[in-house]
């Protein structure tokens, strides 16, 4: 991967204006910058960042950050690489610099694979705007500022700093402190604004008026730790005619307010789908037509499964999503995994969705789930499907509610994850 060109100055110069050789001018910054481009890898580096890392542009352009600069596996309290990628994911999604305060974050020692060098940084992660608004780039400029901590930390006088040098540190804390102060603030009075927007939000999106007439099935709902109280992650329980009932499930990328904002639309979509047409199947169909028109919609998953409750049987259809799980009363478990098909609006061409059905005995209890639930990071899904599986066998008697917690709880989320959850447990 090249370097990025020099940004170009915007309309005519006045004549007599020195051309100015950007790329020169980012080389000889003195203080340390990486650019990134929006999937967070390395596109260039100055001089400045090479000489406090020691390393060659040749190792980090290329590169993702993180894997360039991974936390220190021997600290055990390290958080470098958590708060860093939540400010570069700030400045993307608000299109604004972020100021950091003071991180501990360890780089590994080029000379010395495995080996870690303590270090102390004062960041500001700034966007460069294409035309259209999207963020182009990413300014990572940091601050060395190791040596100035552990004078201050030092139990017996340390060694001073150049002339100058000290004096110049205080006086870029102290700029950042203040700023930091006001940036406090303001996000304070902006988050209660957001809160309380987004309380009113998700209740509205998650009302479910039929849940009220199925005593049976019992409803979680829990978005990702750090975020606000909305997620992309929904459930839906409708009434159907002739003894049916419908139950559904889905999750569209991201999270927050604008990932919540697409649910509640195919929410929506799904509800009145499966109302006129009664099938999964025809009813994720239509809702897959719809996402490839609906911004952020793409790669959305979702199940929709109805339950026959006179004839006791389940049909069922899968765009893309984790198999629901069908616990027996004596503890055993099947997945319904015979209808999958890809995330809705993915496909370029209509296709008829599949479904399938299977029968159940009265006692079962059907659950359904999003991928908050079981994934975790470095591990198969599979793992954390045999995880799920084996705590609900242990408790399949339970009362939906019970058998809801009890799972959250054996899976250690019930204070939530990292990932936004949503939970339906429905009794047979």
């Amino acid at each position: 991967m090249g370097r990025i060109a020099g940004p170009r100055r915007q309309g005519a110069r006045k004549p007599g204006t020195p051309q100015i050789d950007y790329a020169a001018l980012f080389a000889a910054t003195p203080s340390p910058v990486l650019v990134l481009d929006p999937g967070l890898m390395i596109v260039d580096v100055n001089r400045a960042y090479l000489r406090a890392t020691g390393r060659t542009a040749e190792d980090l352009i290329g590169r993702h950050i993180f894997d360039a600069f991974p936390d220190n596996p021997d600290d055990p309290c390290a958080e470098g690489v958590k708060n860093l990628r939540a400010s570069l994911h700030r400045v993307l999604a608000y299109r604004e610099p972020d100021t950091m305060v003071l991180q501990k974050y360890d780089i590994p020692l080029a000379d010395h694979p495995g080996a870690f060098e303590e270090r102390w940084w004062s960041p500001i992660n700034t966007p460069v705007l294409a035309p259209d608004g999207t963020v182009s780039w990413i300014l990572h400029r940091v601050e060395d500022v190791t040596e100035f901590v552990r004078s201050c930390t030092a139990p017996q006088p340390a060694a001073r700093l150049p002339a100058g040098q000290e004096e110049t540190m205080e006086a870029e804390l102290y700029e950042r402190a203040q700023e930091l102060q006001r940036l406090n603030e303001e996000l304070r009075h902006a988050h209660a604004r957001e809160r309380r927007v987004a309380l009113a939000l998700q209740e509205a999106m998650l009302h479910c008026p039929d849940l009220d007439l199925h005593p049976e099935i019992a409803v979680r709902y829990l978005p990702a730790v750090g975020t606000l109280n909305v997620c992309g992650d929904w459930y839906d329980v409708v009434d159907l005619p002739d003894g049916c009932f419908a139950v559904a499930v889905g999750d569209v990328v991201g999270q927050g307010l604008e990932a919540a904002t697409v649910m509640g639309m195919l929410r929506s979509a799904l509800s009145a789908a499966i109302r006129a047409l009664k099938e999964p199947g025809p009813a994720l169909e239509v809702v897959g037509l719809y996402a490839r028109s609906l911004e952020g919609a793409l790669a959305t998953t979702a199940v929709q499964a109805v339950i026959d409750t006179a004839g006791c049987r389940i049909t069922y259809s899968n765009a893309g999503h984790l198999p629901p799980v069908l616990l027996h009363a004596d503890g055993s478990c099947a997945l319904l995994d015979q209808a999958t098909d890809p995330p809705l609006g993915t496909r370029p061409d209509h296709v008829t969705r599949p479904q399938a059905q299977l029968s159940y005995t009265a006692g079962d209890t059907l659950v359904l789930y999003t991928d908050g639930l079981i994934e975790r990071r470095g591990e198969d899904i599979d793992v954390g499907l045999a995880r799920l599986t084996a705590a609900l066998a242990r408790c399949s008697r339970l009362t939906p509610d019970c058998l809801a917690d009890v799972a959250l709880s054996s899976l250690g989320i019930s204070s939530g994850a990292g990932d936004d959850v949503a939970l339906l447990v429905t009794r047979l």
